[in-house]
């Protein structure tokens, strides 16, 4: 039996489910019952009440929110050593720090962070709906971190002036695009709409078409007349792009642009996981009750 055929055969014996990210190699997501950007996949999974296990390929601080969000489930994590650089910039200590020196200005804090970082904000926010989150907030001010490069595509969208906290919080898979590399490869494929994620620097946000999250990329490629794109983000996304629209061509902006900790979860590392139920992601009920509270305004606030 091969090792897909013993991940299906865990998967029914001992209901679980796989949810991939939008990152994941191509092939872990095709074996994947859901494949998505982190919120979506913890609402997911928070649909899925017959599952027992929620085997989440991705990376730490997703796996931590779905085993917020998901409390009666058990969740792993295929490879224990695949972390987030964003969500280990901005730990517990430096947020308090932050928020000592500002006082009385509300804190949102990007997902890509750990869960003991959660606790200590007002509302989580994602790419997707950070500029939804902030002008819902009742404030003139915010504090908003790590990522600096999504702080400043946020300010572009609001009057409400944002603080930036950490100075220079980034993903460093993010700052591999450059303007130049994209504008060359604009000249040489004509017609084609670059689509950029908000964790890009400015100046490649300035010469986007489009400027959104993963899964806003998907919704935008699907509906727009344009027939090729330049896919400004981890190389991963291209495999769900070409899946979802055979008819149309996408570009990476730099075949490099690869974010090494999403890639390590393998077949292999999927399998294990489920035979030995190994790596699971636990959160301590303290810091669970405190960084839920936060994941659940931010839906509250979009409803």
């Amino acid at each position: 039996m091969d090792v897909i055929s013993k991940i299906a055969q865990l998967k029914k014996e001992k209901q679980a489910v796989i949810l991939a990210h939008n990152y994941q190699r191509p092939e872990v997501q095709d074996i994947a019952d859901y494949v998505g950007d982190s919120i979506e996949l913890s609402k997911r999974a928070a649909e899925e009440t017959d599952a027992k296990i929620l085997v989440f390929a991705a990376v730490d601080f997703m796996a931590e929110s779905a085993a917020i969000l998901n409390p009666d489930k058990k969740v792993l994590l295929p490879s224990s050593g695949a972390r987030c650089p964003m969500a280990q910039m901005f730990p517990v200590e430096q947020v308090k720090m932050w928020k000592k020196k500002y006082p009385k200005i509300p804190l949102v804090l990007y997902v890509n962070t750990l869960a003991q970082a959660k606790t200590e904000c007002d509302v989580c926010c994602t790419s997707a709906n950070a500029v939804e989150i902030v002008n819902a907030l009742d404030t003139d001010t915010l504090l908003f971190g790590p990522d600096n490069n999504l702080a400043f595509y946020v300010q572009q969208k609001t009057d409400k002036k944002i603080i930036p906290i950490p100075p220079g919080g980034f993903c460093p898979t993010h700052l591999l695009f450059l303007k130049d590399d994209i504008l060359s490869l604009k000249e040489k494929k004509l017609n084609a709409e670059v689509m950029v994620h908000p964790e890009c620097n400015p100046e490649v946000q300035g010469i986007a078409d489009f400027i959104g999250s993963t899964s806003q990329m998907c919704k935008y490629a699907k509906n727009a007349s344009s027939q090729r794109f330049i896919v400004v983000t981890e190389i991963g996304l291209l495999h769900r792009l070409k899946k979802e629209n055979p008819t149309k061509e996408f570009l990476p902006a730099y075949e490099g642009g690869v974010c090494p900790n999403m890639k390590l979860n393998t077949f292999e590392r999927i399998y294990l996981a489920l035979k030995t139920e190994q790596t699971e992601i636990t959160v301590p009920l303290n810091v669970a009750r405190k960084a839920r509270k936060a994941l659940e305004k931010m839906h509250a606030l979009l409803s």
